[in-house]
């Protein structure tokens, strides 16, 4: 008799994201100097910043309470854009890249499996942010459902304009040692201009208005919802929290950077051809 072999199963759509999920997250955790930089870098920020801020910015509301918000977007925007956008120009440097489109396995694979990494990580990297300004800086969490569902969806609509955004801008360095010189000033900048360090409204009004064209400043004022009071409302430049218009402009952003992603991104690098 001849014996009959079995073609092994080919594996769904699911099974082949969450498996380029965990090699990701894998790969991540091997960089001892990404994980720490990446999931804790937030967490000191605010340690630093409430330790030299320890006041109020009026109202009742502590500087930490207010500055939390900046640094939950920012942690979002590391793991989301800078990450990404200095990662990517590696692995098309190494020949990664060039090599994962030669198999049979599809494309949309491999930015599955970068989009899960980036929620996992960002997930654990906000819950260690909120922990420690809870627990050591006074910080108060959500009252209400209502509150929490605003952060659940400014936080899925932010770190996905992040993520797309990072993988257009991973065409934009030419090489994987010039990555870092030219994402990390992109993303300093847009800290500074959108309220991360400082009170948004104190900043000079040419700079909102630059702010306002990215989604930084809108992930940092949908949060202001959820930890500030409806009080702070007011002192917006809108004179209130626009929480339509920040799931307007995070929602446009992610289609940008949609577009962007399907019309520049590189496999190869130059000399690859």
């Amino acid at each position: 008799m001849t014996a009959v072999t079995q073609t092994p199963a080919t594996p769904g759509p699911l099974t082949l994201g969450l498996r380029q999920g965990g090699l990701e997250i894998k790969q991540f955790t091997r960089s001892r100097e990404a994980v720490v930089f990446t999931m804790a870098f937030p967490a000191i920020m605010i340690v630093i910043f409430a330790s030299i801020f320890d006041g109020e910015i009026g109202g009742g509301v502590n500087f930490t309470q207010y500055f939390i918000t900046g640094m939950i977007a920012t942690g979002l925007l590391s793991v989301g854009f800078q990450s990404l956008a200095i990662q990517i120009p590696a692995e098309r440097d190494r020949g990664v890249l060039k090599r994962l489109r030669g198999t049979p396995m599809p494309k949309w694979v491999y930015f599955a499996g970068k989009v899960i990494m980036v929620l996992v990580v960002g997930v654990i990297e906000t819950a260690i942010l909120l922990a420690v300004s809870a627990l050591f800086f006074d910080l108060e969490l959500p009252s209400s459902a209502a509150r929490w569902l605003t952060f659940l969806w400014v936080g899925v609509l932010g770190i996905a304009a992040c993520t797309l955004c990072g993988i257009a801008f991973s065409s934009v360095a030419r090489t994987a040692r010039g990555a870092p010189a030219v994402v990390t000033p992109v993303a300093l900048i847009l800290q500074f201009i959108s309220g991360v360090f400082f009170v948004f409204t104190s900043l000079p009004t040419w700079m909102q208005h630059v702010a306002a064209i990215f989604p930084l400043k809108w992930m940092c004022q949908g949060l202001r919802s959820v930890f500030l009071p409806d009080s702070f409302a007011t002192q917006e430049p809108g004179g209130s929290w626009e929480l339509g218009r920040v799931a307007l402009v995070l929602g446009l952003w992610c289609v940008i950077g949609l577009v962007l992603c399907i019309t520049t991104f590189r496999w190869t690098t130059k000399r690859d051809g």
